[in-house]
């Protein structure tokens, strides 16, 4: 009886298969596949001619929970489309993939119950490690991390209560110096513009702009928290509600570029000269900043650093070195015409 190309219970080829075509025992394909050396060139050659044949692909899962060892590193983000979640990527396999990682992307869709669908399906499967966005994350996801025995990495913002490792920039700090910023330029009646955002994140921003307002003895009150998400139509949206407030307002800080741009745009439908009636300020220094008009002064986040430094110390932790504590990575103010 002819040999089948593929297993009608399954659908797949297995090591058997290539085995009985090869006219070789099963320990001898999987020494074959695995440590090549360890086999005459004839033999090898008659294997991987059977391999080719059938359209063999091995079993990675199978292989490295036999070797009690993984070189798979999965990594859930809210939204692929996130700020820096490309750049941090691009980071993280700099450094990982020389070394053999590989990451396995998924999609959260901000949605908690996903997230735990996620891990919970990955983590049943033999991962070196996971590596996630500093977002909230539900009881029961810190729990299974915590359980898992592997190195978790948590990236993006500097957190007080990481389930392991955690880098990414001080977003009080950060703001903090965005605020300063437009006060030792003078402006006096700023106000904040913010979003639908992870609501610790949004705590930081408001500790950052808290902290430099009154260490300058000037009212932190102007402060709008949108229920919409950080887009250029909400930056628009909320810009007459600023002026429809506080009509003396001379400078408005976002906590995204977007925003930022949105607020831009309708003060360019208004006639409202930009920087002279009202300064406009962003966070990120994502590509559109540097193209609307005028340019906007924004906050950069250094986001494929922050990939390769959490790559580096994700690393060391696989290779079972210690690692110092790691300091939260610097932003640089990048100055336009907008303020």
């Amino acid at each position: 009886m002819s040999l089948t190309r593929k297993r009608r219970s399954t659908g797949k080829v297995t090591l058997a298969d290539v085995a009985q075509l090869a006219g070789v025992g099963t320990m001898t394909v999987s020494r074959a596949l695995r440590t090549p050396d360890q086999v005459s060139d004839k033999l090898r050659e008659k294997i991987n001619a059977a391999v080719n044949e059938l359209g063999y692909l091995p079993n990675l899962a199978a292989s490295a929970l036999a070797s009690a060892s993984s070189y798979t590193i999965a990594m859930v983000v809210p939204n692929l489309a996130e700020s820096g979640c490309t750049e941090m990527f691009a980071g993280l396999q700099q450094v990982l993939q020389p070394a053999g990682y590989q990451i396995m992307l998924a999609e959260s869709r901000h949605r908690l119950e996903q997230e735990e669908k996620l891990l919970e399906t990955l983590l049943a499967s033999n991962l070196a490690a996971a590596i996630l966005l500093s977002v909230e994350h539900s009881d029961n996801v810190r729990t299974w991390l915590g359980n898992a025995g592997i190195p978790v990495m948590e990236i993006g913002a500097t957190r007080a209560d990481p389930v392991d490792m955690n880098i990414g920039i001080d977003n009080v700090a950060a703001m903090f110096e965005l605020t300063s910023m437009l006060i030792e330029r003078g402006y006096q009646n700023i106000g904040l513009l913010c979003a639908n955002q992870e609501q610790w994140i949004f705590q930081q921003h408001l500790q950052g702009w808290y902290k430099a307002m009154l260490r300058h003895h000037i009212s932190p009150n102007r402060v709008i928290n949108a229920a919409a998400p950080p887009t250029f139509s909400t930056g628009a949206a909320q810009l007459p509600e600023f002026l429809l407030a506080w009509p003396e307002l001379d400078a408005l800080v976002c906590v995204s570029d977007e925003l930022a741009c949105g607020a831009l745009y309708e003060c360019q439908r208004r006639r409202i000269k930009v920087p002279d009636d009202l300064a406009v300020v962003g966070f990120g220094d994502s590509d559109v900043a540097k193209v609307c008009q005028p340019p906007l002064t924004t906050l950069s986040v250094p986001h494929r650093e922050i990939g390769i430094e959490a790559g580096k110390a994700l690393l060391a932790r696989l290779n079972g070195e210690t690692q110092p504590n790691q300091k939260p990575i610097k932003s640089t103010l990048c100055m336009r015409e907008s303020c």
